[in-house]
């Protein structure tokens, strides 16, 4: 019986070989009818392709595998670019959603990704290799993803930086 109910939350399923894909979180909600309770499902899934690409979708179906599949599409149409700079973030930032806050902070080689669920699997899908974070406030792992989104759409590389000064890179650094 426990294996029959898939409870493994990061199930890695590579979608045509480009995407990394991870389930974050899979909801059961009933509604009741004459007949009993009718059963339908919400998926939120993330997806990347480890070289900082990453997107986050929602979807809801009568069955398990209609949900996740409706969840991956919305996640290819959202992706963003997440700047990855030797295996971390480019600088500290915080971002958030709602009650939500989300603290990302760049962590050096070996440190990991020290990370709650659905950072962790933001990160791991973008491929960040060393990253710290904290959850603050509401722990809904919805407004955490879109916390850390919000987190994402802020960062700005070194080009994006020296771009808004009007300066070149050579310039910026000295």
């Amino acid at each position: 019986m426990e294996h029959s109910r898939d409870r493994d939350r990061n199930r890695d399923r590579d979608t045509e070989k480009e995407f990394v894909e991870k389930l974050v979180k899979l909801n059961r909600t009933a509604k009741v009818v004459k007949g009993g309770r009718r059963f339908s499902f919400s998926a939120l899934t993330v997806i990347g392709d480890k070289k900082g690409n990453v997107g986050y979708g929602f979807g809801k179906a009568n069955d398990v595998s209609e949900a996740i599949r409706k969840s991956v599409d919305k996640a290819k149409r959202n992706m963003v670019k997440l700047p990855v700079k030797n295996g971390t973030i480019p600088h500290e930032i915080s971002g958030d959603f709602k009650a939500s806050r989300v603290l990302l902070k760049p962590a050096c080689s070996g440190t990991g990704i020290i990370a709650g669920g659905p950072v962790r699997a933001i990160m791991e899908a973008g491929g960040v290799t060393d990253v710290l974070s904290k959850s603050i406030g509401a722990s809904s792992q919805y407004n955490v993803v879109k916390a850390t989104f919000t987190c994402i759409s802020k960062m700005m590389d070194a080009k994006a930086v020296a771009k808004n000064r009007g300066k070149s890179l050579a310039e910026l650094w000295g």
